[in-house]
């Protein structure tokens, strides 16, 4: 493992060349239809309440953690909060790179990917999820372009799917635990994957670069926003759309997968005087009735409120800035702030603000944010604890996990994991699975880079 910068070096001018621009390709026009009222738990606490099959004695919660940059995935204990294990996600390293390096147009985007989006590092672990027969752990790999199910057990790969393009990223699993979908950043689309062997059962289209997707009403639609070109400077007010890719947020039928409709954000937006403001959906979260839809958008410090029958932003909270004086180029993949969760009661949201380095719970009925919390360097994700009292954040550039109390506002306890934590998911394994997890030293993955300007040496 610790070979992988030495396997593509000695071809990579000429894989460039062959490569051409990065492109990306314009969806089908914004439509609008009225949505189904809904009335089943959001999708947030479906998950937390998603229960293994058989689950017993056998059985224990664990939160999973993706170091992206590393390769590997941290297993915490939820009421404890200490590390219980690692995963090894790239076992098959060696075989994917010979791919990749004998494939000049996969070479070029694989690098590409490293000196975009990686920041200088590979991304090996976007999202994860176990399977409800506690069997699997399902993980999209976005520099290997492909979502793989590792046995918990044997910690072998036990099937494969690679996406359309050259990038896997954000996925979720429907609330029976049967199905996971996953966007593919470059494909423009999103697959519908079997959580048992694998097979696509469907697809749907998306904008530029699919991003988040949620199951609303109980597991028959799926809420999806997808982001453009956040890698490249062409997301500027002044830009005509297009350029940046065509960036949606939409309903999906989760059974036929026709798009039910989609939002005019650009609409919306200019309608509550955000004329300035970018349309590209980051992470989001919902009202406990599903009513209210609530997400960040790039290069925004706060977060709007979508009222989902009528399209219309019906609240904006905006949050301190920190950086006022650094430039939009600067920003961490357009990511003023990247990390949302609300409570099960949607009283209090927990906010990550990425460039600030810090995070912040918004009470519901006053709209005003807590103290700013300190906890680490680029913050990146936000996950609601199983039982609803905390919030996880991933504070990336300092390789920890928090977990902050939705009620005290305050660090609870955090965690050391691997290099560049981002995803945060709830799940659950077998406890004699557990004792067996990890792999030989001599097998661990080593870290490709050198520090980025966003990190500092461990204290």
């Amino acid at each position: 493992m610790g070979s992988r910068m030495r396997v593509v070096g000695a071809i990579v001018a000429g894989a460039l060349a062959a490569s051409g621009a990065l492109t990306s390709p314009v969806a089908e026009a914004d439509s609008e239809r009225a949505p189904a009222a809904a009335v089943d738990p959001p999708a947030e606490r479906a998950q937390q309440k998603r229960k293994p099959v058989g689950a017993s004695r056998a059985t224990r919660p664990v939160v999973f953690v993706g170091n992206n940059w590393e390769g590997t995935a941290t297993l915490v204990g939820p009421r404890s909060f200490k590390k219980l294990g690692v995963i090894d996600v790239v076992p098959d390293y060696a075989e994917r790179m010979q791919e990749i390096a004998t494939n000049p147009y996969r070479l070029a985007y694989f690098l590409a990917i490293r000196a975009l989006i990686g920041e200088g590092n590979d991304q090996f672990v976007d999202d994860m999820y176990s399977s409800n027969d506690v069997r699997l752990v399902v993980i999209s790999r976005p520099s290997f372009a492909d979502v793989v199910a590792i046995s918990l057990r044997s910690k072998k790969i036990v099937w494969r799917f690679q996406v359309a393009g050259v990038r896997s990223d954000h996925m979720a699993v429907s609330p029976d635990g049967k199905r996971v979908v996953v966007s593919a950043s470059t494909g423009n689309v999103v697959h519908v994957l079997r959580i048992a062997d694998g097979k696509e059962v469907g697809r749907f289209a998306s904008g530029g670069s699919p991003h988040e997707s949620t199951f609303i009403d109980g597991g028959r639609r799926i809420l999806h926003a997808s982001i453009g070109t956040v890698y490249s400077p062409l997301d500027e007010p002044a830009i005509p759309d297009p350029l940046e890719g065509d960036r949606v947020l939409q309903i999906v039928n989760a059974r036929t997968l026709e798009i039910e409709r989609r939002y005019n954000l650009r609409k919306a937006l200019d309608a509550r005087g955000l004329k300035d403001v970018s349309i590209s959906v980051r992470p989001m979260t919902l009202s406990p009735d599903e009513k209210k839809f609530y997400f960040q958008l790039s290069f925004f410090h706060g977060f709007v409120e979508l009222d989902r029958r009528s399209g219309k932003i019906t609240r904006v909270v905006r949050l301190p800035n920190l950086v006022p004086d650094t430039p939009r180029p600067a920003y961490l993949l357009d990511s003023a702030h990247h990390g949302i969760a609300a409570n099960p009661t949607g009283s209090r949201i927990c906010v990550a603000g990425t460039m600030s380095d810090y995070a912040t719970l918004v009470d519901t009925r006053t709209w005003k944010h807590t103290r700013l919390i300190r906890g680490g360097l680029k913050p990146y994700w936000v996950t609601p604890s199983a039982d609803g009292r905390f919030c996880y954040i991933s504070w990336s550039g300092s390789d920890t996990v928090s977990r902050i109390s939705y009620r005290t506002a305050r660090i609870r306890s955090t965690v050391r994991v691997g290099d560049h934590p981002q995803r945060i998911r709830n799940g659950f394994v077998r406890k004699d699975f557990l004792a067996g997890i990890g792999f030989h030293p001599s097998s661990a993955p080593r870290r490709t880079s050198a520090a980025t300007a966003w990190e500092r040496p461990a204290g």
